[in-house]
């Protein structure tokens, strides 16, 4: 290797150090290890993915991200010891598992539903919620399930288990497509399509502040959400299975279900979900 001269050795330096400066920023947080030996990417923090909005389950409120699904990985952060972050990205990455399997976050909490092609790519947590499909349109619409839909314009969200259903059922109905659930239900309400398929949760607490729209039917689709790992991260698994377990024991469970849907659960963790 040739010699570099001393002046322009001397010159480099100061760059040398910039751009060892930016490597250290790029860095990031380092990984460390919690309770119980879970692996986390950020030392302190328990970095959950989801996708916004998605209320009640999580929603932007100030500066604050809350909702149901905030609320229980919560307790698993305590249960850890450690604080949460929530990081806000798209549903597809999630979905497809690139999210947990390349270290952009430890969970995804994103009012998800287990499906067996998801647990391809990623691990689930036992189920946490109970959900369905269901129908929103306009108050007074004439759409009461899929039996009048032909030639009308239906809303889905990306990548949703509520995208398969109509696509499959809705039989003459133009499908349209849209990024997130504000986006749908907003088009549900401005008459851009003549009614949206989403999980019946979201969409009830849609109805609570926009009375010119209503939930026409529900579909029994006997879906319940899990959340996401890396796939093989058992050891924060087990954690999160065990502060369900936890939360339903010492009424807690209850308790946050009551704060965010108004009303007593009527399915627990740990019950069957057939």
């Amino acid at each position: 290797m040739a010699r570099v001269p001393q002046l322009k050795a001397l010159a480099l330096i100061p760059a040398l150090a910039l751009a060892a400066g930016a490597l250290a920023a790029c860095g990031g947080d380092e990984g460390g290890t919690a309770a119980g030996g879970v692996q986390l990417i950020a030392a302190g923090k328990l970095t959950t993915c989801t996708h916004l909005p998605y209320q009640p389950f999580q929603v932007k409120q100030g500066d604050k991200i809350v909702g149901f699904d905030v609320d229980l990985v919560d307790l698993v952060a305590k249960k850890l010891n450690v604080q949460q972050n929530i990081v806000d990205i798209a549903f597809e990455n999630i979905e497809s598992g690139e999210a947990m399997n390349s270290g952009q976050c430890d969970l995804a909490a994103a009012g998800m539903t287990i499906t067996d092609k998801r647990k391809q790519k990623f691990d689930f947590s036992e189920p946490y919620f109970e959900a369905t499909q269901a129908l929103l349109v306009k108050a007074g619409s004439p759409i009461k399930d899929f039996s009048n839909v032909a030639g009308k314009k239906i809303g889905v969200q990306s990548a949703t288990t509520g995208a398969d259903y109509a696509k499959e059922h809705a039989k003459g109905a133009e499908i349209v497509t849209f990024d997130d659930l504000a986006l749908e239900e907003q088009a549900v309400k401005n008459g851009t399509v003549d009614a949206g398929v989403n999980d019946n949760g979201v969409l009830y607490d849609f109805v609570k502040t926009n009375p010119d729209t209503a939930v026409a039917t529900e579909f029994k689709t006997n879906e319940f959400y899990g959340i996401g790992v890396k796939q093989g991260n058992s050891a924060l698994v087990t954690a999160i299975n065990d502060s369900l377990k936890a939360s339903v024991s010492d009424g807690t469970y209850a308790q946050i279900y009551q704060k965010w849907f108004g009303k007593a659960p009527t399915w627990l963790p740990g019950n069957p979900t057939q």
